[in-house]
């Protein structure tokens, strides 16, 4: 499985402990940026094109990371085919993919210390979409929005 990640100044370093985690779990990474602690740096310039990445199917799935996690959020949904959460407990990590197929996961960098965002990022990863009909149907219409969204 290969997992994105990105972040921005407020998450760089949390992004940097995950990256490692990662790795040690036998995941492949693919480090989207910022690659070094830039505090005037901006999130859209990282999460947008692992964002992209996620929605092509270039990486299995993705983590963004900014300060609070909202900025990263809000951008990375911008892009079609992403289902990205921003994630603080681990309940919604599981259930954003069991019955939402939540394809990115969104921490903030300074609300969620090291060891909690590992085991969110963790659930996420090991979590997998239920496909049940009711939960197909609702992603159907969700995916209408975005094309309805991109005509306008």
């Amino acid at each position: 499985m290969l997992i994105g990640l990105a972040a921005d100044h407020g998450g760089f370093e949390l992004k940097v402990k995950l990256t490692s985690a990662l790795k040690a779990a036998g995941y492949k990474v693919a480090d989207f940026g910022n690659h070094e602690l830039v505090p005037e740096d901006d999130y859209p310039d990282f999460v947008v094109p692992l964002a992209r990445a996620v929605a092509s199917g270039e990486v299995t799935r993705g983590v963004a990371i900014c300060g609070s996690g909202v900025g990263a959020c809000i951008a990375a949904n911008k892009v079609p085919g992403v289902r990205a959460c921003l994630i603080h407990e681990a309940f919604s990590a599981r259930q954003g993919v069991e019955d939402d197929d939540m394809n990115l996961i969104c921490l903030g960098g300074r609300v969620v210390n090291h060891t909690l965002a590992w085991e969110l990022v963790e659930t996420f990863l090991q979590a997998k979409f239920s496909a049940a009909e009711r939960f197909k149907r609702r992603l159907t219409k969700v995916a209408a929005l975005e094309h309805k969204g991109a005509k306008s």
